[in-house]
């Protein structure tokens, strides 16, 4: 996705597309056919109660517990306090109930799927129980991930929170559905590198799209008249009368003195 969004964008937005960008293109299509020849198999489900089962284990109890705690300590510690500084607080909420609400998702829709089929999964509360939580987590992920794009730029917010998201996601699917039980080493370390690979090549991706953005109005735009009146220290008089421009107290005192004197 992240790929085909710079191609498309380099086609039809005429945004030309860096050569570290083709670089990063071409990492995430690598990375992500190693992640699929190496991706294990599905196993068959045939009742949501089969994943509530999955769900309420121990060690996946034990991810929502951390996560729930987490979650509110990011919240109403660090948000009021450093949530416009330091980009890690909103995405942080943001992935951490997104993987959550990625699990649930995939329960959901494992229902549907079987309900479509003739197995009426609807008449079980687990089915209501799953999405309800996906509404809570889609409401907070989508409010947070909208206050972190307001408060900072789409180029840095952007590759932390997929690499945040993704790999919480493939840690909570692990522990969950057990993806790597009865792979080898070398599968499990092949799929490790090709998640490595994807998660580069979208950060080149970005740092590339930030750098054009950056250089394209490098010597494009002449110096606003604030910061050439401050940088301009030849002519007192003409930073003296910007200084009065703007209105600044200390323009205003700077003026009362020459008057005096």
């Amino acid at each position: 996705m992240v790929s085909s969004s710079a191609v498309l964008a380099d086609i039809i937005l005429k945004e030309k597309l860096h050569n570290l960008g083709i670089l990063g293109c071409i990492m995430c299509i690598a990375g992500s056919i190693i992640i699929v020849i190496h991706a294990p198999k599905e196993q068959p489900i045939t009742s949501v109660l089969e994943i509530w089962n999955m769900a309420t284990q121990p060690a996946f109890l034990a991810y929502v517990g951390s996560v729930i705690v987490l979650v509110f300590i990011l919240v109403f510690h660090f948000a009021p306090r450093c949530g416009h500084t330091n980009v890690l607080v909103f995405t942080g909420i943001c992935s951490l109930m997104g993987s959550l609400s990625v699990m649930s998702v995939k329960a959901l829709g494992t229902s549907l799927k079987l309900t479509f089929e003739g197995k009426n999964q609807l008449i079980y509360p687990e089915t209501w129980f799953f999405m309800l939580v996906v509404a809570i987590c889609v409401i907070m992920q989508m409010n947070y991930l909208n206050k972190a794009l307001d408060t900072f730029n789409t180029a840095i917010v952007s590759p932390i929170y997929y690499v945040m998201f993704t790999t919480l996601t493939i840690l909570a699917s692990v522990i969950m559905f057990k993806d790597w039980d009865g792979q080898s080493g070398g599968t499990i370390v092949s799929e490790i590198c090709g998640f490595i690979i994807v998660l580069s090549g979208t950060i080149m991706l970005h740092a590339t799209k930030d750098f054009e953005r950056s250089s394209s109005f490098r010597g494009s735009d002449p110096l606003s008249p604030t910061l050439s009146a401050r940088l301009f220290t030849g002519n007192g008089d003409s930073l003296l009368k910007q200084d009065e421009e703007n209105g600044s107290p200390e323009s205003n005192m700077r003026s009362r003195r020459q008057e005096l004197y």
